[in-house]
């Protein structure tokens, strides 16, 4: 595998190699939500790789190596020497399980070996969509991704689609063949804010009541004199979801919505009625070591210091909580690969990745690495 990589900050830091350009090469970007600024440079960047398949989502943050950057473009290119590439892409519709399973029907194969999925963050249901993707996708398949951003305005995000970006669509890249290496580490790092409290009504990603009491009253009093400000201020306190007994570390949630009228919260993924749930709060120090579990996690035994990219995929909310020292995270999700490992990324509405509880799950308010290599042939 080839690699190469370009930032854009007004102008593209450098001349694009052109010999990467093929069918089995992925050009991944990440940049800002404003359309208007990162229009031209993507097409730009697009009619340089007209063979390649292209991939990207607007974020709340590009990471590039150890840095974060506002109102930029990172890009990675990796062109495969053996590795097959299929591009799906679709616009989102009302069903967001029938669209997962759709597009994995589309790239199951018997040699399929790792999927990565990029969705417009505000008009999908990520829970859904992920386990249209487990219907179909057996669980050696590793698959990974994540949901585009729009900082913390909750406007609009987009995705590329053929070389433009476009609001409410999703795209998924099968990698096929016996020589492509995905791996993947998760954690979050999040502390429990009060009691559990149990799940009394809710109907998909809305939840209405907790112990019969309505949830958006429930928020208000913990949040206090923050409430003014949800649903922004819900990025700092996500609901860690228990949706059985022996599940011992919870899956996070994090709030997109409230309704005043009927007292209800939308949050980024289905949250079933009989789950526990508590609020959760953040430690600086706790969400950092997260990142660092995170690499531990990541399965290197078959890597023989080939080039590695690592996409690391983390929450807006962390980005918000961390502030000044969000790039330690950043530093810690390469703590435990390999010094020559080049890091991208974005900070997003929702992380997708395999967890204890199943191949493909979306995650929030969670650090997610997917590292990519190839074996020679």
């Amino acid at each position: 595998m080839q690699i190469e990589s370009y930032r854009y900050n007004g102008t593209w830091n450098k001349t694009f190699d052109t010999s990467l350009d093929s069918q089995n090469t992925l050009v991944l970007l990440f940049g800002s939500s404003n359309k208007a600024l990162v229009k031209k440079p993507i097409q730009e960047l697009a009619k340089n790789f007209q063979n390649s398949s292209i991939m990207g989502a607007s974020t709340a943050g590009e990471i590039f190596q150890e840095e974060v950057y506002e109102d930029s473009i990172v890009a990675v290119v990796m062109r495969f020497a053996t590795t097959q590439l299929k591009l799906v892409t679709k616009e989102i519709h009302n069903n967001s399980f029938h669209l997962g399973k759709e597009m994995a029907t589309e790239l199951a194969s018997d040699a399929l070996a790792a999927i990565f999925i990029l969705s417009d963050g505000l008009h999908i249901n990520g829970s859904q969509l992920t386990d249209g993707f487990n219907t179909v996708i057996t669980p050696d398949v590793t698959t990974s991704g994540g949901l585009a951003s729009d900082k913390s305005n909750f406007v609009e995000t987009w995705i590329v689609v053929n070389g433009e970006v476009k609001s409410n669509f999703v795209s998924a890249i099968g990698f096929y063949g016996k020589n492509i290496r995905m791996g993947y580490g998760t954690n979050a790092g999040w502390d429990i804010l009060g009691i559990k409290k149990r799940v009394t009504k809710s109907q998909n990603n809305r939840v209405y009541t907790l112990d019969n009491k309505p949830i958006l009253d429930i928020y208000k009093k913990y949040l206090g004199e923050q409430a003014k400000d949800l649903p922004a201020s819900g990025l700092l306190f996500p609901l860690g979801v228990y949706t059985n007994e022996a599940q011992k570390t919870p899956i996070i949630r994090t709030v997109l919505t409230v309704d005043e009228e009927e007292k209800s919260i939308t949050f980024a993924g289905d949250i079933p009625e009989g789950a526990r749930v508590c609020l959760m709060k953040s430690n600086n120090d706790k969400l950092i070591s997260a990142a660092l579990d995170a690499s531990q996690d990541v399965n290197l035994e078959d890597y023989t210091d080939e080039p590695l990219v690592n996409i690391a995929i983390s929450c807006i909310g962390r980005k918000l909580v961390l502030k000044q020292r969000v790039e330690e995270e950043l530093e810690a999700a390469v703590e435990n690969l390999p010094a020559k490992t080049l890091q991208v990324g974005f900070y997003s509405y929702g992380e997708i990745s395999p967890s204890g509880l199943q191949q493909c799950d979306l995650h929030n308010q969670t650090m997610t690495l997917t590292t990519i290599w190839e074996k020679d042939a």
